[in-house]
């Protein structure tokens, strides 16, 4: 049998993923908000609980778009009750989170549940041993999820409760990278899982244009403002390069376990930068919190793209890893020591041009 390696993105995975934005702008709301100048770590461990939570549940529902998914009806209403769902979780939280989990717990349950009913009507549609084995192992890891959730939402006021919810989310959302000796025999469509993944990155940037909007204004306009849009800019524009130019993505017998998880460190270093960006121009931020906010995101965010080269056709040398790590050490050296606001956006769009440049150059000469 000759592997599929190509598969259209539809317009219902398209419209799916609309529903995200919104997502993404609520979760985000959660790390604005500064206390004594900083945003604490129980805030930032909520807000990727949070995060893990939705993104995990779409990762696996392009996952089975990937290999099972039809255009039928009943795929299509699947489609459009989990964006309900979604919807509604997006609401189910404050800003600040302030504690009412039961709402969230209780709809992120349900949300892995019709993800596992999914899975388990393949399940008995298979006829194939191998898809049997790949439908029990997602339905089980989502049936665990879901029964960890409705505790954590039927005794949201125990921290036993509570804590279980935690581990099934860590747990739920680790052991898919466990499926390989079952997923390698039915490989993922690499191209599709590419495309699925760059379009959900591009939202994050989105995120991140609406973040610096702000800065656009006929009061706030200045030169600061072009050379943070050029930061983003160069942010993209590397990403790009990485994933339209450098990666092979007629990929064979690949499970795009790696392919998923790195993006996690993408995602989470852009929403990091996305707050920075506003943290470095507010008086009520502590400088060097905004600094370290922003270059543990470019870190986050370039080690997502270093794991990447797995995948390309030809593998970034080490000249290239260098001056990425040296390039962001020293920015994040400087800013820190010297954190006013326009030498903090004049070093950060070094950094971030010097390695979108470095990378560009390497496209040019061993790719092009």
């Amino acid at each position: 049998m000759v592997d599929e390696i190509t598969k259209r993105v539809s317009l219902v995975e398209l419209f799916y993923d609309l529903v995200f934005v919104y997502m993404v702008s609520r979760a985000t709301e959660m790390i604005h908000h500064l206390h004594h100048g900083i945003v604490g770590l129980p805030v930032l461990g909520i807000f990727a609980i949070v995060v893990i939570v939705f993104i995990n549940s779409w990762m696996v529902q392009m996952v089975f778009t990937n290999r099972y998914g039809k255009l039928s009806g009943t795929n299509v209403i699947f489609s459009f009750v989990d964006m309900a769902i979604l919807l509604y979780m997006s609401n189910s939280f404050s800003a600040t989170f302030d504690w009412h989990l039961a709402t969230f717990f209780m709809a992120a349950g349900l949300l892995s549940l019709t993800l596992c009913i999914q899975y388990v009507l393949v399940y008995f549609q298979s006829e194939k041993k191998i898809d049997k084995q790949i439908t029990r192992a997602f339905a089980g890891i989502l049936i665990f999820r879901t029964v960890t959730l409705f505790i954590g939402g039927i005794f949201y006021q125990s921290r036993v409760g509570v804590g279980i919810a935690f581990a099934g989310i860590i747990i739920s959302w680790i052991a898919p990278g466990f499926t390989g000796k079952y997923t390698k025999h039915h490989p993922i469509i690499f191209s599709h899982l590419l495309e699925r993944v760059t379009a959900l990155i591009i939202v994050m940037f989105g995120e991140t244009i609406v973040g610096i909007a702000d800065y656009f204004t006929a009061t706030n306009f200045s030169v600061q403002s072009i050379l943070i849009f050029t930061t983003v800019a160069a942010l993209f524009f590397t990403y790009i390069v990485e994933f339209d130019h450098l990666i092979n993505e007629h990929q064979r017998h690949e499970t795009g376990n790696l392919m998923i998880y790195l993006h996690y460190f993408i995602l989470f270093g852009l929403s990091l930068i996305t707050v920075a960006m506003k943290f470095i121009d507010d008086t009520e931020a502590d400088p060097r919190f905004a600094v370290t906010c922003m270059y543990f995101g470019f870190a986050l965010f370039y080690i997502g793209l270093g794991i990447a080269n797995y995948y390309n056709k030809v593998k970034v040398n080490k000249t290239v890893v260098s001056i990425f790590i040296v390039s962001t050490i020293a920015g994040f050296g400087i800013s820190w020591f010297y954190s006013a606001f326009t030498l903090v956006v004049i070093i950060m769009t070094a950094v971030t041009l010097i390695n979108a440049v470095t990378l560009t150059r390497f496209r040019i000469k061993y790719v092009d």
